[in-house]
């Protein structure tokens, strides 16, 4: 029988030891973000590779497993926290965005996706939104997750309409754009690991029982292949509950395997490094992309073989982690740029 005690002295000891499971999880979804912008940005199509699929969770992942990261910061001084992760997430955004559109090009950056690195900004907001939540009440900051998420699925839904409708509320559209409003459909992901975290015991029993698995692998199979609608309601459904049947899926594969991602493992070390690595690897990726290839994305979207997308998007998707890891251990053996370049203390 599982020693649901175990794992939960092992969660909670996240600041005093690290989680093997936890750090590889965390590799593998780095890897699929690049994944993600080898298909979108090099070989020019974002469904290419079974990557429409990996879409389903691998932010919720991220987020998930952030959230799960955090969870009881919030018993910590506000100030403390806040000035902490500003170091660490938005200092080193806005530098790494400097170097990759200096101005005037920089404040065209500045909207919803940061010139790509609205993934940092965002989970900045998602630490402050959280604290704030919490110290409003408990009780309610679970409906105000998905009351933000809602809200702010929708105006991504809406946003083009809303601009060309309310010329008046432009101002407002360029602060929300500003604040990365449309990405807080995530915080649901980042508020469930916390949940998760708080509540371990009982996401151990349901999740250890097959019946639950295989219910919540049908179901994410079912959402996976059926096309996906364009009205708020239903595409909300399959955004959220696609989602957090695929952050279960894989967060639960992990747990299970977890001998196999160990230290004493080759792909555990490598999932492991790049799990304590992702801050800059994220930063970093986008001077290695391989743009240069869209002429050759062409051809290989000609021939037609999934399989072949998958075996070509993995090896430049690990290639270019190659990189930035190689380019991140040199960067930080100055302490002053690994200070303010990666946040090290």
């Amino acid at each position: 029988m599982m020693n649901y005690k175990l794992f939960r002295t092992f969660a909670f000891r996240m600041e005093r030891q690290r989680i093997e499971y936890i750090d590889a999880m965390r590799g593998f979804t780095m890897i699929l973000v690049v994944y993600s912008h080898i298909c979108s940005f090099c070989l020019g199509d974002a469904q290419m590779g079974y990557n429409g699929v990996l879409f389903l969770f691998r932010l919720p992942c991220f987020f998930f497993i952030s959230g799960w990261l955090f969870a009881g910061s919030e018993d910590r001084p506000f100030g403390q926290v806040v000035r902490r992760k500003l170091m660490v997430q938005i200092v080193p955004t806005f530098i790494f965005l400097l170097l990759l559109a200096p101005p005037p090009l920089f404040f065209s950056r500045l909207g919803a996706t940061k010139g790509g690195y609205w993934f940092t900004f965002a989970l900045f907001e998602f630490f402050v939104l959280y604290l704030l939540t919490m110290r409003l009440g408990r009780r309610w900051s679970a409906l105000l997750a998905v009351v933000i998420s809602i809200s702010a699925f929708c105006y991504d839904i809406y946003y083009s309409r809303f601009v060309t409708a309310h010329v008046l509320s432009l101002p407002l559209t360029r602060v929300l754009g500003f604040l990365s409003f449309m990405t807080w459909r995530y915080y649901l992901f980042f508020f469930i690991g916390t949940w998760v975290r708080s509540h371990f015991d009982t996401f151990l029993k349901w999740t250890a029982r097959p019946v639950v698995i295989a219910l919540i692998a049908l179901g994410f199979l079912s959402v996976a292949v059926s096309p996906h609608p364009e009205e708020a309601v239903p595409a909300y459904l399959v955004f959220a509950c696609g989602g957090i049947m695929g952050m279960i899926l894989v967060f639960t594969f992990f747990r299970l395997c977890s001998s196999a991602f160990t230290k004493e493992r080759i792909a555990g070390r490598i999932l492991q490094y790049v799990g304590t690595r992702t801050l800059d690897i994220y930063l970093l990726h986008y001077f290695f992309l391989p743009r240069f290839l869209l002429s050759w994305g062409e051809q290989l979207r000609g021939l037609h073989s999934p399989l072949l997308e998958v075996a070509s998007a993995c090896t430049l998707s690990l290639a270019v982690v190659a990189c930035c890891l190689a380019a991140s251990y040199i960067l930080r053996l100055s302490p002053f740029l690994a200070h303010y370049l990666f946040g090290v203390k």
